[in-house]
């Protein structure tokens, strides 16, 4: 296969943020279980977004650097705590925070499979972060390490915001989102570019068309006419379509090995029948299903033993016919059947609600319910699955 980059010598690696997502089961995984050993025979880089969210113990990082292939290279998303709560101020400690993170990527340094570290700031504007010349500084002193920061503000593009990138050797992330221009502004010898999709609430609900992708190939050339190694992650992760989009790229740029392109033909397949429609025809073709039968089609296995190891005193519940209310440890339900909205607040349904799948609690609250309510409750759902409202909030 011909590709437009012969002759460049930038190497270039594109994958996904984050592979451990549910529904991606049956449209990119096989099976549900070791996600991760199936992700990396098809890809050689991943995003590893989830330590944004949650500092992991160093056995999660020891682990991915010990399972991973040779070659492959994970880039890491710097700690909220840093970005978004100390604002990069140098003054609140942020030296020994950036430090620490880095320390636990040791084991990734050491085997040479760490990338870049993206520095994702929150959308505010550039007067917010009256210090964030000095937090450059501090990146700048972190020999080894590359840094790539994200904005979300027009307000940083600017010449500026350029000159003082380029002096500390901090990468521009070139962005695709609703926020800020694709521009292709290279401030170091590696570019990060960062896919989250074009749609409306959220963003990353959205599946790029190939002439959208296409556009995207005069810019990468660009680029990669200016860099030693260009990081590309699709983050619109939402049933699938970000390593759908990840292929379809490296494809355009003539970069898809033979087992990408066999992943490719199976998620297009998967894709003309859509993941809803999947669902709806697996309900069709079960005989006298049980309140787990139904369940099994909207929550993992994973999530359905845990709901199922759950303590039955650990909920309280009022059926008010046209409207269930839950208390479920820390947490409350809301199922609105007239306005046909399910409304939950625990950090995994959060995660959930846009690919429309269930999470421990709400399958408890199932199991729970009265069989023939569960059943009739679960029969309409997933019948009109694309006319109910999955909320988070309280």
């Amino acid at each position: 296969m011909f590709s437009p980059l012969f002759g460049y010598t930038a190497k270039v690696l594109i994958g996904t943020s984050g592979w451990s997502y549910d529904d991606w089961v049956d449209v990119f995984y096989e099976r549900e279980e070791r996600m991760f050993q199936q992700y990396t025979r098809v890809f050689d880089t991943a995003e590893i977004n989830s330590t944004f969210y949650k500092i992991p113990p160093p056995s999660f990082i020891a682990g991915l650097a010990r399972s991973s292939p040779r070659g492959f290279v994970f880039s890491v998303k710097l700690h909220k705590e840093i970005t978004h709560k100390k604002m990069v101020d140098p003054k609140l400690a942020v030296e020994r925070d950036v430090r620490n993170f880095l320390k636990l990527l040791d084991p990734l340094k050491k085997q040479d499979k760490l990338g870049a570290i993206l520095v994702q700031l929150p959308p505010e504007p550039k007067e917010k972060f009256p210090r964030f010349e000095e937090f450059l500084d501090i990146l700048a002193s972190m020999d080894g390490y590359r840094f790539a920061v994200e904005f979300r503000d027009e307000s940083w593009i600017s010449e500026e915001t350029w000159k003082m990138l380029r002096e500390r050797n901090v990468a521009y992330c070139i962005v695709d989102e609703p926020l800020l221009p694709p521009i292709t502004v290279v401030t170091t010898d590696f570019a990060y570019i960062r896919w989250h999709g074009r749609g409306g609430r959220p963003w990353y609900y959205y599946l790029y068309s190939v002439d959208e992708l296409r556009e995207w190939v005069p810019r990468v050339l660009e680029v990669a006419k200016k860099v030693k190694v260009i990081y590309g992650y699709f983050n619109n992760h939402f049933r699938g379509f970000a390593p759908r989009n990840a292929l379809q790229i490296l494809t355009l740029l003539g970069l898809a090995t033979q087992r990408q392109r066999i992943v490719l033909k199976r998620m297009d397949e998967y894709f003309k029948t859509r993941a809803l429609e999947k669902v709806k025809q697996k309900f069709k073709a079960l005989q006298a299903p049980s309140v787990r039968d139904l369940l099994s089609l909207l929550v993992s296995e994973k999530r359905l033993k845990r709901a199922e190891e759950m303590s039955d005193k650990e909920l309280r519940y009022e059926d008010r016919g046209s409207e269930i209310v839950c208390k479920i440890r820390a947490y409350k339900i809301v199922i609105d059947l007239n306005e046909k909205a399910i409304v939950h607040d625990c950090a995994d349904w959060q995660k959930l609600v846009e690919s429309k799948r269930f999470c421990k609690h709400l399958a408890k609250l199932f199991l729970s319910l009265p069989q023939e309510r569960a059943t009739k409750l679960l029969e309409t759902i997933i019948s009109e699955l694309d006319d109910w409202d999955f909320r988070y909030g309280d």
